[in-house]
């Protein structure tokens, strides 16, 4: 299987002109919207006149500016529409409360972020009688086992934070079709590297904070979904982006535009330096995992579903053992060799590091954790692209030293 370069499908939406003829798009920061003819205004509040027929109500509903890059998100997606929020989980939570109900269930992948894994383990069965059964993604009978008639939707990350581990989207989409339900995927890990619309699911969402934007100023999130998903999502009386407003500001919407056409050669360099840095570490000895190594347990699915243009990501994980030596490799890479920093999130230029229990991950239990595959010492590294590899390696390697994660050659 040769996966299709989703830039190939981004590239005719960038010739367009601006507003004023401009080779960017331009920024609309009105609030609201004019009408020319009276009786456009009621055939916008009942559905009859919308953004594809350049008919705008509210800000809150849609922007131009904010639909624009709907469409390029559409199009690395592989999806027919797509609509951009405030925040990856404002995508998230719109979607789960767009296709449930009180009284409904969803069944979820048992290794996800730790603020989807509170949103849908405490916050909507709290709020809203939502429920959900969690479950090893990777183990497709279990997934089927978990799905009842009360089952609204099957939830996965592309590939699992922290664990890596990869989401079988062909079989999943395959379940989910056979029941009636529609498979949702964060693809947050993997923008353009997998493509999961094109591989079974039927509704992807991103945190656009992460990779896509790339330099760690922005929040912002996108779902990408048929026409008549992202409809519902508007809907004037049910719609939960609409109602609920997690609103994308269009200035915000223009500067994400700007980052995508450098998306691929950031993906790129990312997936190259972890490669790089996963495998020497590797063969130190150390417990690494990354899907771009041969010993990572999808390692030959991946290399089949992937865009091979940009690699396999740019977060892989060390297993130190415990919080303590984590924590202490943290401190000396961060304040001594200068490698990264000490803080959450991914996609950054420069490497952030965290040790996911006690920090991404800790809205689980200790048993959660274990059933999940996320160990007290598992450190998440999101490598940069700053610096030189041999520069970079050698602030690691003295700090592996320095803390005796490695001994030091006798020669």
């Amino acid at each position: 299987m040769t996966a299709r370069n989703p830039i190939e499908d981004l590239a005719h939406l960038r010739h367009e002109f601006g507003e004023h003829g401009g080779v960017n798009m331009s920024v609309e920061a009105s609030s609201t919207f004019t009408v020319i003819d009276p009786e456009t205004m009621p055939a916008m509040f009942e559905g009859r006149a919308g953004p594809d027929r350049g008919c705008y109500l509210y800000g809150r509903h849609f922007n131009p500016t904010v639909y624009n890059l709907g469409r390029q998100m559409a199009a690395l997606a592989g999806t027919e529409a797509a609509y951009c929020t405030a925040s990856g989980m404002g995508a998230i939570s719109a979607v789960v409360l767009c296709l449930c109900n009180a009284g409904d269930e969803v069944v979820a992948s048992n290794a996800v972020y730790g603020g989807s894994f509170a949103l849908l383990n405490d916050f909507l069965p709290a709020k809203c009688g939502i429920r959900t059964r969690f479950v090893d993604i990777t183990d497709i009978d279990a997934v089927r086992d978990a799905i009842t008639d009360k089952t609204k939707l099957i939830y996965t990350e592309s590939i699992a934070n922290p664990t890596l581990r990869l989401a079988d989207f062909p079989a999943l989409g395959d379940l989910a079709k056979q029941r009636g339900i529609p498979l949702v995927v964060d693809n947050t890990f993997t923008p353009l590297i997998l493509r999961p619309a094109a591989l079974g699911a039927d509704i992807v969402v991103h945190s656009i904070t992460k990779f896509i934007s790339g330099a760690s100023d922005i929040i912002a999130g996108a779902i990408c979904g048929t026409e008549e998903f992202i409809g519902d999502l508007m809907d004037l009386h049910m719609g939960p982006l609409m109602l609920l407003g997690p609103t994308m500001d269009p200035n915000v919407a223009a500067a994400i535009s700007l980052r995508i056409p450098h998306l691929p050669l950031r993906m790129t360099a990312h997936g190259e330096r972890a490669l790089a840095v996963a495998q020497r570490l590797q063969d130190l000895g150390l417990k690494v995992e990354y899907p771009g190594l041969a010993s990572h347990p999808d390692h030959a699915r991946f290399a089949e579903l992937h865009c091979a243009d940009y690699g396999y990501g740019g977060v892989f994980t060390l297993d130190l053992g415990s919080e303590e030596r984590a924590n202490r490799l943290m401190d000396c890479l961060q304040n001594k060799e200068r490698f990264g920093y000490m803080a959450v999130s991914l996609g950054y230029f420069d490497t952030l590091m965290s040790c996911s229990g006690s920090s991404t991950s800790s809205e689980l239990s200790d048993d959660e954790k274990s059933a999940a595959g996320i160990s007290a010492g598992l450190l998440r590294i999101s490598i940069g692209y700053t610096g030189t590899l041999e520069q970079r390696w050698s602030q690691l390697e003295s700090a592996l030293h320095e803390c005796g994660i490695v001994r030091r050659s006798a020669a």
